[in-house]
């Protein structure tokens, strides 16, 4: 039988593809490995967001090339924010690579998979099969709204997976429950933009009527969904959050920067004041909300002081989690065009170092509330001899114990924390 192995770097939207992509390998009759060297068709689902990301890409498509002088029945594919419109560059300068093929489209893996005699299904597999498939985990990943119309002037995103388009509701809510069916528990819906779900469709649902539907569905616990655009969250969708009580009391909320010359500068479509005032509606609805968020440091003529706004904003707010990059220019971006990348490298390390110190401080204060305290848990594996899950707010605990616990819901007490993860123990 042969073997396929996909290598996955970035957002979770890449991790969802990498999960469709393998389940048509798995129709096709290929068996999954766990490295390069073992494969005989490699799938490499890339990211291009930071310099760093396009780095890896590139290494690996080295170490490939190595592969397949070598071996060279090797297959290669490449997909994700690498794949732009231009493939035949792409393709002059990867020769070793037997297909690109932009994040998404299915449809040209599914050709050039026929073009190969491989009996691909053209068709969602996995869930549409009656050959006794159980979900391998009780979370799944779920992509709801491809693509982005937003253009912030930073991000490559919408040059390379497209303008907005939607998933019809009712083929979302039968995924949903054909996965609930086979033991899913958790949902999370991804979009770039979540928040700007179904205006491309014809009666214009919005996320909130979604999340109504799938809250309809037996033996779905938790729905979760990511990423929100603070210009596009809707007072609708909070007050759902509110009261659907299978939403968990969770959100991505990306702030960017704390300074509105800055966020004039992303092209973010919204203010400092604006933010705050909409993180305040959020928990006045939702008292007992997580909030994570993005940061970008170092961006172009970002002064000291635009900068500690950023840092009063993290210490004013007290997120759950910051995610912080320091800015890289990505070519054919805004940003790429108009400004200079002006910050040095190690201005932009001390500022994110700063950032980082200042969350860990929040963090630490924020979980040490929860010592003693017990807590629902979906269990979604074991590591290093630990059982781990997450609780409705999205804070990681571990746990030991003997039984099998795998896709259940357990009261852990929580014995000790941590600005990352909670420990404690099982109640039985």
């Amino acid at each position: 039988m042969p073997r396929y192995f996909i290598w996955t770097i970035g957002c979770q939207m890449n991790k969802a593809e990498s999960q469709q992509i393998a389940g048509y390998l798995d129709s096709a009759g290929y068996q999954a490995t766990t490295s390069f060297s073992h494969a005989d068709l490699v799938v490499l689902n890339t990211c291009v967001v930071r310099q760093s990301a396009e780095n890896k890409v590139s290494g690996t498509l080295g170490l490939l090339k190595g592969l397949k002088s070598k071996r060279p029945s090797l297959q290669i594919l490449v997909t994700g924010c690498f794949v732009n419109s231009h493939t035949q560059e792409l393709q002059r300068r990867f020769p070793h690579v037997d297909l690109l093929f932009k994040p998404g489209d299915y449809p040209e893996l599914i050709a050039w998979a026929q073009q190969q005699g491989m009996p691909i299904e053209q068709r969602l597999p996995r869930y549409a099969r009656n050959d006794g498939w159980t979900a391998p985990s009780p979370c799944a990943l779920i992509p709801i709204i491809q693509g982005c119309d937003n253009f912030c002037s930073y991000c490559i995103v919408p040059y390379r997976r497209g303008r907005e388009v939607s998933r019809p509701v009712k083929e979302i809510v039968c995924e949903v429950a054909e996965l609930v069916r086979r033991g899913m528990k958790e949902v999370t819906l991804l979009g770039q933009n979540v928040d700007s779900y179904g205006h491309d469709l014809p009666e214009h649902p919005d996320l909130a009527d979604l999340l109504k539907e799938l809250s309809n569905i037996d033996d779905l616990v938790r729905i979760r969904f990511l990423t929100n655009h603070p210009k596009d969250m809707s007072l609708k969708l909070i007050e759902t959050m509110a009261s659907v009580s299978k939403v968990c009391e969770h959100l991505e909320l990306p702030v960017q920067s704390g300074d509105n010359d800055i966020l004039k500068a992303m092209r973010r479509g919204y203010t400092v004041e604006r933010y705050r005032d909409l993180v305040h509606t959020i928990r006045h609805k939702i008292p007992h909300i997580s909030l994570s968020t993005d940061m970008i440091v170092g961006f172009p003529a970002e002064t000291e002081e635009q900068f500690e706004h950023s840092l009063s904003l993290v210490q004013e707010m007290r997120f759950d989690v910051v995610h912080v990059a320091a800015y890289s220019p990505r070519r054919g971006t805004v940003a790429w065009r108009e400004y200079q990348d002006d910050i040095p490298g190690e201005i932009k390390k001390e500022r994110l170092n700063e950032i980082e110190e200042l969350q860990t401080a929040v963090a630490s204060e924020t979980n040490s509330q929860l010592q003693g305290k017990e807590i629902e848990v979906l269990v979604e594996g074991k590591k290093g001899g630990k059982w781990f899950g997450r609780t409705r707010s999205n804070k990681l605990v571990f746990f030991e114990d003997a039984g099998d616990w795998l896709g259940q819901l357990a009261i852990v007490h929580i014995q000790k924390t941590s600005p990352w993860s909670l420990i404690g123990q099982v109640k039985k």
